[in-house]
């Protein structure tokens, strides 16, 4: 399985890390489940076009207000959307996870919930800043479904 993510504050990557040493196990218990190969988005990042599924992961990042009627305007993960629209990459992907902190209220994860939205994909699940090892399982298995039902 291939995930495609964008880090900004370290807390996406430690998490996409974290998965990619729980699928490794997994794998290694049950040969028929997949590991998982990572790409982080950056802005130095060379766009190229994508010919293989991939999860995206978007950490959330506002614009000041409340995130329902002002303040849902993305910045710092910009670089993720432009990735996705650059020769409509979004077309191979199964779906996006998000990240944030719940402090934030209708903000939390909005960001990952605008892509799904813009680009028509569905919104997997979430979790709260670096996650927990139970987060790390449960979007493991959730990845996995999605991943198996659509090969």
């Amino acid at each position: 399985m291939n995930i495609l993510y964008i880090s900004i504050s370290g807390n996406t990557r430690a998490f996409a890390r974290h998965l990619m040493e729980y699928a490794k196990e997994q794998h290694q218990t049950d040969n028929t489940l997949p590991e998982i190969t990572l790409k982080e988005i950056h802005e130095n990042s060379d766009f190229e076009q994508e010919t293989e599924p991939f999860f995206t992961f978007v950490p959330t990042y506002l614009e000041g207000g409340n995130g329902v009627d002002n303040g849902d305007t993305e910045i710092l993960t910009e670089t993720m959307r432009e990735y996705l629209e650059f020769q409509n990459n979004y077309r191979y992907c199964l779906g996006v996870v998000g990240s944030g902190n719940k402090n934030f209220n209708n903000q939390y994860c909005l960001t990952a919930k605008q892509y799904a939205q813009q680009f028509g994909f569905p919104f997997l699940a979430d979790y709260e800043l670096r996650g927990t090892p139970t987060d790390v399982a449960q979007i493991y298995q959730t990845l996995t479904q999605v991943f198996i039902d659509n090969q």
